[in-house]
């Protein structure tokens, strides 16, 4: 018996898993503790650490979900575990229409590790207040209404971000908002055609992760944000899934050489240590906000705590440089998914990804999904896309070694010749 099933045993507050899920179904939902099972997800989680989720058995599991590119330091960094224990005794949530130290310096950290003219920042919770805020501001500043985004694209749970979603439940709810527009992706003429004088910003994610990795092409950027420019409206980059290093480079920005009007951050900014989201954007945007400083307000946005986490955060990033790993790393992790396709060409339609946020695309959603109930099985947790339900993506933490990656090739090898043997 293992020190973490010892634990788990003899913890007084130890409670079967079976009473866990039986307790949620009654007191939450019986419809989500069921997709869990059907996914492979019903995992409960204890004691995660590094690159594993361990769960109440004492069983471990490479994740190759990182809760949407959220550990990219991997679960409880102990630089940044040791700042969130400090900070919570020295200080609290701090007053949010006030300005403290805090708040201060991670935006002057922030702006530094962003680099450009990206120098404002606008804090918040959740990825989908983020792009609210977003789309308020650029509202405010160009004073036109419409919002323009590319299919296949997904930014969140929330007002206008689900509006601009791609959702299989959009029907459910109707358009939350009035004067979006969706475009084809990665299509200069249709996003020529699409911007108008009365376009107030041009949305979109450089690589829809939710959406089998698919990334637009350089040239696309360039002339996109040449046309924004002619007609006063704000580009749009939303990279809480591929920031801090995720693709081989700070932030997918970065990999193009273009630099939007506005661009979203996630929660890898506080290594998930703390619910932190944001924007940053150019001194030219906050024009608005200098004359109308009310216009998003968030109790826990620039929580004192929080930032005091995520400075610590940004100063790993700073010294281990993780996105310099990632690209090799991710270019075997693709190599590998490659040459699995070329052995499974009945099973596997397409490979893509940049850095440690890949895909693989199946011939259908079931193949998708049996994948990821084997993979459980095996020894690693993935899910399937939120847009494209026929991919798989794989987000591993950017501090995986070149052993524990060549360990997890072997995983995918042996659930792929399960699930063609099946």
């Amino acid at each position: 018996m293992n020190n973490l099933q010892t634990q788990i045993r003899t913890d007084a507050s130890y409670v079967p898993c079976e009473d866990l899920y039986k307790e949620a179904k009654a007191l939450f939902s019986e419809g989500l503790i069921e997709h869990l099972k059907a996914k492979g997800l019903d995992v409960i989680e204890w004691q995660s650490e590094g690159i594993y989720i361990n769960d109440m058995n004492g069983n471990s599991f490479i994740d190759c979900y990182s809760a949407a590119s959220t550990y990219n330091l991997g679960r409880k960094n102990k630089t940044v575990l040791d700042s969130l224990e400090s900070a919570a005794k020295e200080t609290d949530c701090g007053n949010f229409i006030l300005v403290s130290e805090e708040k201060a310096d991670l935006s002057s950290k922030l702006a530094f590790f962003v680099g450009g003219d990206l120098s404002c920042v606008l804090f918040t919770v959740v990825r989908g207040e983020a792009m609210d805020a977003a789309c308020k501001l650029a509202r405010g500043y160009t004073g036109k209404t419409e919002l323009i985004s590319v299919d296949g694209g997904w930014y969140g749970h929330t007002g206008f971000a689900m509006g601009l979603s791609e959702r299989i439940d959009n029907d459910r709810y109707g358009r939350l908002i009035p004067d979006q527009t969706i475009v084809e992706f990665n299509n200069i003429k249709a996003a020529k055609k699409a911007i108008n004088k009365n376009t107030a910003a041009f949305i979109l994610e450089p690589i829809q992760v939710e959406n089998g990795c698919r990334r637009v092409d350089k040239d696309y950027l360039l002339e996109l944000k040449e046309v924004c420019a002619h007609y006063g409206t704000l580009l749009i980059f939303d990279e809480t899934q591929t920031g801090f290093g995720r693709t081989g480079h700070k932030f997918a920005k970065d990999y193009y050489d273009v630099n939007p009007d506005i661009m979203l951050f996630g929660e890898a900014i506080t290594a998930g240590m703390f619910p932190m989201t944001g924007m940053v954007f150019t001194p030219t945007v906050k024009s608005f906000f200098d004359k109308h400083p009310l216009i998003h307000l968030c109790t826990f946005g620039g929580h004192d705590v929080g930032c005091r986490v995520a400075c610590k955060t940004l100063d790993v990033y700073e010294q281990m440089c993780p996105w310099i790993q990632t690209n090799e790393t991710g270019a075997l992790l693709l190599r590998h998914l490659s040459d699995i396709q070329s052995l499974y060409p009945n099973l596997i339609r397409s490979v893509s990804g940049l850095g440690l946020v890949n895909a693989i695309t199946f011939t259908n959603e079931e193949i998708a999904q049996l994948f990821c109930v084997t993979a459980r099985s095996k020894g690693f947790i993935v899910v399937q896309g939120l847009v494209d339900r026929e991919c798989v993506v794989f987000r591993p933490p950017l501090t995986i070694t070149h052993d524990e990656l060549n360990h997890l090739m072997e995983l995918i090898s042996s659930t792929m010749k399960s699930i063609n043997n099946a």
